[in-house]
């Protein structure tokens, strides 16, 4: 991809990751503390004509991002280095840049977005942490959670994998029409180094609204026995909410990863690693 010429419009992606405990959610919204808002008060910096941000995944209040990928169009020409460095400095704690890629003009992440991986994280303690606060979903009737029943935690997630018509896990404000999804791999695992904390951990080729925390609520439900074990294989037969488990809180929800359906080949920084 050539170097656009000065004034010439052009496509920035941006890496970017944050704590979601003091936002309401990615997208702008009135009177609101947002990423995307915090985002573009430092983008528009450099160039106040960007209207808005096109973003991967729209995470709700209190979700965090270890790899979120937004985009915007500007007539600005930088080199990439200088949006993730320059932006830096500008933005809050609790928001950072990571990479910045020149794109063809109009590329949307959520297009491009194959797989998208989350993480959640439930603290199995009787006592709270005040450094898990607000960064898992504490369940204190899991205290001295057995290897046993991580073992059913990991065997009902898997009920998810494939290719399922999502409806009955789904948030009722949640209209789309479409609601097949493609679960690749789940996995249960306690944290290496914090035996008290599993992380649940969902890949797919994309996700309903609440998808991952009525899928995580579910799993917590057959765990403490409230919900017979098998209740996602039954959800996914019947579409009904009402068969699925209660829906986590977004504190231990994680946007981990997202893979595109082919790499971007225009300026980069900082650079990929080998």
């Amino acid at each position: 991809m050539s170097e656009p010429r000065i004034g010439e419009r052009h496509t920035v992606v941006l890496g970017v990751a944050y704590d979601g405990c003091e936002f309401r959610g990615f997208v702008v919204q009135h009177e609101q503390r947002t990423v995307a808002s915090e985002l573009l008060a430092a983008i528009h910096a450099f160039d106040p004509s960007v209207p808005k941000l096109r973003v991967a995944s729209r995470t709700d209040s209190g979700v965090h991002a270890r790899q979120q990928i937004t985009a915007f169009d500007t007539d600005r020409v930088m080199p990439m280095r200088a949006w993730v460095l320059g932006m830096g400095k500008l933005l809050p704690d609790d928001v950072a840049i990571h990479s910045a890629e020149r794109a063809p003009l109009g590329w949307h992440p959520r297009f491009e977005a194959k797989r998208k991986r989350y993480r959640y994280l439930v603290h199995c303690a009787r006592l709270p942490d005040p450094l898990l606060a607000h960064r898992a979903w504490r369940v204190h009737a899991l205290n001295g959670l057995a290897d046993a029943t991580v073992a059913v935690m990991a065997e009902e997630l898997a009920g998810c994998r494939g290719t399922h018509d999502f409806k009955g896990f789904a948030a009722a404000a949640d209209e789309r029409q479409m609601t097949e999804r493609t679960m690749f791999d789940t996995q249960v695992r306690r944290l290496d180094g914090a035996p008290s904390v599993v992380a649940l951990e969902i890949e797919g080729d994309g996700f309903l609204h609440n998808m991952v925390r009525i899928l995580v609520g579910t799993v917590i439900d057959v765990a403490l026995g409230r919900v017979a074990p098998g209740a996602i294989r039954r959800t996914l037969a019947s579409g009904k909410r009402h068969t699925a488990g209660q829906t986590a809180p977004p504190d231990g929800l994680y946007l981990e990863t997202l893979m595109l359906t082919a790499p971007l080949s225009g300026e980069r920084w900082p650079l990929r690693a080998e």
